[in-house]
């Protein structure tokens, strides 16, 4: 993995040679620092700008995939004309264009009692947050005291015990957050190819780059599909030896930093497609 500003010629010959540029980014830890609760999790102005700046040049489409709901991610960047894929790709919005995931629909009733179990099973450990976002489940506990992590754990453990056992569900951990889902695989790199076959029909470039922002595991399908030379995966962090990502940016200021460079080099870049 290198520093994508180390890589940065390599990068801007790429750029420069697409028809049509793909930007997507994860939100929380991404485009905006992981905060303790959900709803504090807030673009600044200065990224929703360069967010916007972007979605506005016609050589480039731009989507956020979150494990968010849709229309909560919707909400919290509210940039007009752009894709939004929630629930980890699972159901995705965009101009003239709407899917939801069939399977996932119809584990909805499991995940509504899962969600009664953990806010139940759950009660008496301070900090726990159990999001319902109806097609998938966040329980959170960054705010949990580090003691009872484990007992949250045992608990979690005993609930999802026999949707597990019967292929129902599955569950994966990310920072600080247990996400429990439909048992399928490729999520998010699947919510990418689907994005990417859009694109080709909507605008049939002669050479399309993907460009995939993100900081956690539940990023780690993406990465898998976006890969050179048409493709630019980039972890959001300290250099993490086990991603799928070939690049890195230190933080969600450096992104910002990067939205920055990337505006400059497509200014005045007309739409080649």
């Amino acid at each position: 993995m290198q520093h994508l500003f180390q890589s940065w010629d390599s990068f801007s010959s790429s750029i420069r040679a697409a028809s049509h540029i793909l930007f997507l980014s994860d939100y929380d830890g991404t485009l905006t620092p992981i905060a303790g609760r959900p709803e504090e999790a807030f673009l600044s102005s200065g990224v929703k700008e360069k967010l916007r700046a972007l979605a506005e040049r016609p050589a480039v489409s731009t989507g956020i995939i979150s494990g968010r709901r849709l229309s909560d991610v919707e909400a919290l960047v509210g940039i007009e004309g752009i894709y939004y894929a929630g629930n980890h790709g699972l159901e995705i919005g965009g101009p003239g264009f709407t899917f939801v995931n069939e399977a996932a629909k119809a584990t909805q009733g499991e995940m509504k009692s899962l969600a009664e179990q953990f806010c139940s099973g759950l009660a008496g450990i301070q900090g726990i947050i159990v999001e319902d976002k109806g097609l998938s489940l966040s329980i959170h506990y960054r705010l949990v005291r580090e003691r009872e992590v484990e007992a949250a754990s045992e608990i979690l453990g005993q609930i999802t015990a026999p949707g597990l056992r019967a292929r129902k569900i599955k569950v994966t951990s990310g920072k600080k957050v247990w996400e429990v889902r439909p048992p399928m695989s490729r999520y998010e790199g699947k919510a990418v190819m689907t994005l990417r076959k859009e694109i080709r029909s909507a605008f049939r470039p002669r050479q399309l780059v993907t460009i995939y922002l993100g900081d956690d595991e539940t990023d780690e399908d993406a990465f898998r599909v976006t890969h050179r030379p048409q493709s630019w995966s980039i972890f959001i962090g300290p250099e993490n030896a086990s991603s799928s990502a070939e690049y890195s940016l230190n933080s969600p200021s450096e992104v910002e930093v990067f939205l920055s460079r990337l505006l400059e080099m497509e200014e005045g870049v007309a739409s080649r497609g």
